[in-house]
């Protein structure tokens, strides 16, 4: 049984799909950013940065997003999630992960908060723009060349997370899904029963 602190939307949604993909039994607790409760102490017990999300996994508290996903593939390899570890797809699934956790999500903190101000802050949002739009076409043309997935024929992790972080873009002024390959990957994801589960459990509408 796991146990996972999610706020609905944020970036706990790749862990909270990974759950239902795989079928694990689970306990969803929801954590309150609007009312602070992720600056809570017994929150900070579990997770010292104050962030969602934590996965209790074996009685112990986990979290970095990225991690736990290539965690429950790990453990969960009747899934079919990831490519094994002989796989010569092994290397590229590392790889997209990576690059998503260590270049496009980074991106987006400053796009949505660039402590910043005034000129300051505008080109903070411009370099944000620069960085994700590079981490689209990048994407795109991936799955132009080998997809329909952007490790080929299977669905792995990183087609959802990568659909998670599309779906962040939804209101910037060009969001990934003008990029026809992204837009027909979001549009495969999307029809999966787990992102149908998870948006009526978290009670999302937008981008369904």
């Amino acid at each position: 049984m796991y146990t996972l602190h999610y706020s609905p939307g944020s970036a706990s949604m790749l862990v909270h799909l990974l759950l239902l993909e795989i079928g694990a039994p689970h306990e969803l607790r929801r954590v309150d950013l609007d009312a602070g409760a992720q600056r809570d102490p017994a929150y900070l017990r579990l997770n010292p940065g104050g962030v969602v999300p934590t996965l209790i996994v074996d009685g112990a508290p986990c979290w970095e997003t990225a991690a736990l996903a290539l965690l429950l593939a790990e453990r969960h390899p009747e899934a079919g999630l990831a490519p094994p570890p002989s796989s010569p797809a092994r290397a590229h699934y590392l790889q997209w992960m990576l690059y998503l956790a260590n270049s496009l999500q980074p991106a987006f903190r400053w796009w949505f908060y660039p402590e910043a101000e005034g000129a300051e802050a505008e080109a903070v949002l411009a370099a944000a723009r620069r960085r994700i739009e590079a981490a689209w076409d990048r994407l795109d043309a991936q799955l132009a060349a080998g997809g329909p997935h952007v490790l080929g024929e299977r669905c792995s992790v990183v087609d959802l997370y990568a659909t998670m972080l599309m779906r962040w873009s939804r209101k910037m002024p060009r969001p990934a899904t003008e990029w026809p390959q992204l837009a027909a990957l979001a549009g495969r994801v999307k029809a999966r029963p787990s992102w149908q589960r998870l948006y009526a459990i978290e009670g999302l509408t937008e981008w369904a």
